[in-house]
């Protein structure tokens, strides 16, 4: 009887043991089929990944002109509901100085988004030469000479000067020629929808809490009701109630457009334009924060990466990494506008401009060295 206790006791660490035991050969058997030493998680990260990166290489120029065509007609949209639903609303409850002040303000973003996409999109981003003065490697994919900060496009099939990343969006490399356009591209449609989100606000909020169908009611359910438990909706003014010929009323409600079915077009394009920039502001807003700080930092997207690998390499031999190519804040942001002495940021940069950028992309100035004012000397050491 004791040693019937005594083993039902011991069952607990048996089959502990037991299962240390199998995961040891689990483990034994995995190393000896999948084993080496040159691996590691990221190179077991990006095999998994290679099914994707495949689709990605092979489709991404099939899917570019759709995405070039789906920023054109959704930008055109926002544009015409903004002409047509919110500027009179602005002009029906404001001054006449805001008048123009929005006014102008929306057309200079405008000229600024338009100028920059087109810009981005048809400006090729640089190609390397066939003789390169300063060779750092062979392209693996394309067998030919590789400039400094030079990478290769699985997409385009060739290499790109100073790459940044593949565009989908502009079905377009960005490299060293059109890589400013991108980012003021970026930077003016952030500030654009957020421009046309607040304008459109009260507008949004008259059709949205009103008593017209939605465009997705069981989706936008939840925030309707959300609303009217917090803040109520009995003091607000519906959209259906109100027409061109009544007087202005003390919450500036917008005309709407008279018959049933131009009356639910104008309603949902209103709340289409707010839900859609409200969103696409949040998404191109990271984007621009995160393209903003590498160019702070004298980086492209690629090189953020081979950046932070060499930082943890040099870590462990109790060495600190330096970018050779970070001026510090205002000599990156410098050379990437291309701001030279007889250039300025108010002329090149809020105005469209097609100034080139500063170089040729083949041989860079570093921390340490920098171009020569003799041709014969190249670059210098400082």
């Amino acid at each position: 009887m004791r040693r019937i206790h005594w083993r039902v006791l011991q069952l607990p660490s048996r089959l502990k043991r037991w299962c240390e035991y199998k995961l040891q050969n689990c483990h034994l058997l995995w190393f000896t089929l999948c084993y080496n030493h040159f691996t590691s998680w990221n190179t077991m990260f990006e095999t998994a990944l290679e099914p994707m990166f495949w689709i990605v290489d092979h489709f991404t120029k099939y899917m570019g002109p759709i995405m070039v065509t789906l920023v054109v007609v959704l930008t055109t949209m926002v544009v015409t509901i903004f002409y047509i639903c919110v500027f009179p609303h602005i002009m029906y409850q404001t001054e006449m100085f805001w008048v123009l002040v929005h006014f102008f303000f929306a057309h200079w973003l405008l000229i600024n988004i338009v100028f920059n996409y087109v810009m981005a999109a048809f400006t090729s981003p640089g190609l390397p030469p066939e003789a390169v003065p300063q060779v750092v490697s062979i392209c693996k994919k394309c067998i030919t000479p590789k400039p400094p900060r030079a990478h290769h496009c699985s997409v385009c099939k060739h290499c790109i000067l100073k790459m940044d990343h593949h565009c989908p969006w502009l079905n377009n490399c960005v490299g060293f020629y059109n890589h400013r356009y991108f980012f003021l591209f970026c930077a003016y449609m952030w500030i654009g929808t957020i421009y046309v989100t607040f304008a459109g606000h009260d507008v949004f909020k008259q059709h949205f809490f009103g008593k017209e169908e939605l465009i997705v009611p069981a989706f936008f359910f939840p925030l309707n009701m959300a609303y009217k438990k917090v803040w109520g909706a009995a003091d607000k003014p519906e959209a259906s109630q109100v027409n061109p010929s009544e007087q202005k009323s003390p919450s500036g409600a917008v005309p709407a457009a008279m018959g049933g079915y131009a009356d639910m077009m104008f309603h949902n394009a209103i709340v289409f334009q707010f839900i859609l920039c409200a969103g696409v502001a949040v998404a191109l807003g990271l984007l621009t924060v995160w393209h903003f700080r590498l160019i702070s930092r004298g980086e492209t997207s690629i090189e953020a990466h081979i950046n932070s690998r060499e930082r943890k390499r040099y870590k462990k031999k109790g060495l600190v990494y330096k970018n050779p190519y970070d001026f510090g804040f205002r000599g990156n942001w410098n050379r990437f506008f291309g701001l030279t002495k007889d250039r300025s940021f108010w002329r090149h940069v809020l105005l469209p401009s097609r100034h080139d950028p500063v170089g040729d992309a083949l041989t860079w100035e570093t921390v340490t060295f920098r171009h020569s004012n003799h041709l014969d000397h190249g670059l210098e050491l400082l």
